[in-house]
C-alpha cells in the first residue's frame, strides 16, 4: 500500500493523530519531496526505524519522466510504502502526485491519512466563500504575466463569486503582494495567511484599499493568498 503521510506546516505543531504517527514511524522505506526535511520530520515524531536503514526516493519538481516511471518497482514491492511531502499534505500542491497516479493505474492501493493542508486551513480562517473555490498554484514569475494573472483571477472572483486561491516562493511574497495591490480593486477582498499551526500564525481578510495603508512583513515567509 501507498501511505500518503501529511507532514508538519510548522516547527512547534503537534496537530497529526496518533495513528498517522505510528504508521509513519513503522515504515523504512519512502517517496520524498526532500530527503533532509523527510529525516527531520522522521526525527521529530520518534521513527521506530534506525535512520541509516530508511531508503528514501527522490521526487521533486526536477525529477524527470523517466525518473517517475523507475519508481513503479519500488510500489510493486510486497511491503508498505509511504509518500511525504516537504510540508503538508502530500500530493497537493506537490509533485507526489505523480507517484499517486501511477499506483493508481497499477492497481496499487493508496492510502489517505489525516493531516493539516495549508490551503484549507486559510480558505477556513478567510471569511471568502468555501463553497465555490480554485487552487492555482504558483502564478507567472514575470512581474508582467503576474499582473495579467491576478487580473484574470479578480476578474473570475467577482463574475463567478468563487475564491481564487494562490501560493508563492517566500522570497517572492512581497513582489507578488505589490502586484496585486496595484492591479486589483480597491473594493476587492484579498486575505493573506502565513506561518499557519506557529505560534505566529496570521490570517487577516481585509479590502485592497485596507492593505495598502499596511502592508504586512512577509519576507521569507510561507504565505497563501485568498482573492474574493
Amino acid at each position: 500500500m501507498l501511505f500518503l503521510i501529511p507532514t508538519f506546516l510548522s516547527e512547534n505543531e503537534h496537530v497529526l493523530p496518533e495513528e498517522v504517527l505510528e504508521i509513519a514511524r513503522s515504515l523504512d522505506e519512502f517517496v520524498v519531496e526532500n530527503e533532509k526535511s523527510a529525516r527531520k520530520f522522521l526525527k521529530q515524531i520518534g521513527t521506530k526505524i534506525h535512520q541509516n536503514n530508511i531508503i528514501f526516493h527522490l521526487l521533486n519538481e526536477h525529477t524527470s519522466a523517466i525518473e517517475i516511471s523507475e519508481l513503479l518497482p519500488i510500489l510493486k514491492k510486497n511491503k508498505d510504502i509511504g509518500l511525504l511531502s516537504e510540508a503538508g499534505c502530500p500530493a497537493v500542491a506537490d509533485p507526489g502526485a505523480a507517484v499517486v497516479r501511477m499506483a493508481h493505474e497499477n492497481n496499487i492501493p493508496v492510502k489517505p491519512l489525516t493531516g493539516p493542508s495549508s490551503i484549507l486551513l486559510a480558505l477556513m480562517a478567510s471569511g471568502l466563500n468555501g463553497q465555490s473555490f480554485a487552487f492555482h498554484g504558483y502564478l507567472p514569475k514575470d512581474s508582467v504575466q503576474r499582473k495579467a494573472k491576478i487580473s484574470l483571477l479578480e476578474k473570475d472572483a467577482q463574475k463567478k463569486k468563487q475564491t481564487q486561491i494562490f501560493i508563492e516562493t517566500p522570497y517572492r511574497n512581497l513582489p507578488l503582494l505589490n502586484d496585486i495591490i496595484n492591479v486589483c480593486s480597491e473594493n476587492t477582498l484579498l486575505c493573506i495567511a502565513y506561518d499557519l499551526t506557529s505560534s505566529n500564525e496570521f490570517v487577516k481578510t481585509k479590502t485592497i484599499a485596507a492593505w495598502k495603508k499596511q502592508i504586512p512583513s512577509l519576507d521569507k515567509k510561507p504565505a497563501i493568498f485568498l482573492i474574493g
